[in-house]
């Protein structure tokens, strides 16, 4: 394994589809959280309360700037991720080439560390929520993203050390939905009434979930076509004269 073409692979691709994910936030995401705040203001406005509405839209600028930053580091951070999953299965990983088998990985790492702990706790737009209760509604998400997380690996581990188990593809799967599912039903639900019209919630969680799937596709496409591309896993050859 060359190690520092591994890590630029990685290190590239995530931070890639991070930029491409912040971009393109900006026309699918970010319209549904301007309408959020701006639901929110009014309402402070109609109860008296004072809103410097110029301070808040240079506010948002700034905002929407370091959010495509944001993405850059996130994507690094998980393409790192991915690239360190990627060297121990992608000898068992499915498919013709490693494009799709990072992509296939990709794909299965998005459901285990975002569809499933959105499911529980949908994202939600900035303007919602209690101040006051963000480090619990945090703590609930990391709960049920470790748990989903780390279940998922354990899982994994042992389906490698199980080579003589035929049952493992139907036992293993059966045991991370029992896990979940009970973890859904003794987490608590989000604590904090949402208020906003129910389109704009919809419409927003639909758009988080389509710009983050589309995120890890890209990820996982860039990653394979680089590594394919690189070829870190061959070591050169020592030639002799």
């Amino acid at each position: 394994m060359k190690t520092f073409a591994f890590i630029v692979v990685s290190l590239l691709s995530g931070a890639i589809a991070g930029t491409l994910l912040g971009l393109v936030n900006q026309i699918i995401v970010e319209p549904f959280i301007d309408r959020a705040i701006g639901f929110e203001a009014q309402k402070d406005i109609a109860s008296g309360g004072a809103v410097d509405l110029n301070e808040q839209s240079h506010y948002r600028m700034w905002q929407k700037i370091g959010e495509i930053v944001a993405g850059t580091i996130y994507g690094t951070s998980l393409g790192a991720l991915v690239g360190i999953v990627f060297a121990y299965t992608r000898n068992r990983l499915p498919g013709s080439n490693n494009q799709k088998k990072a992509v296939i990985l990709a794909g299965v790492m998005f459901f285990v560390l975002f569809l499933i702990p959105a499911l529980k706790y949908p994202p939600n737009p900035p303007a919602v929520g209690n101040p006051s209760t963000i480090y619990y509604r945090e703590i609930l998400y990391i709960a049920i993203l470790a748990i989903s997380g780390l279940t998922s690996l354990v899982l994994a581990i042992s389906y490698r050390r199980l080579s003589g188990f035929r049952s493992k593809n139907i036992i293993m799967p059966l045991l991370y939905a029992i896990i979940v599912s009970a973890a859904y039903l003794m987490l608590p639900s989000n604590p904090d009434e949402i208020t906003l019209p129910n389109d704009l919630m919809t419409n927003f969680r639909v758009a988080s979930v389509t710009t983050m799937a589309m995120f890890w596709v890209l990820l996982g496409a860039i990653f394979g076509s680089l590594y394919d591309a690189i070829k870190p896993h061959e070591t050169s050859k020592l030639v002799s004269h």
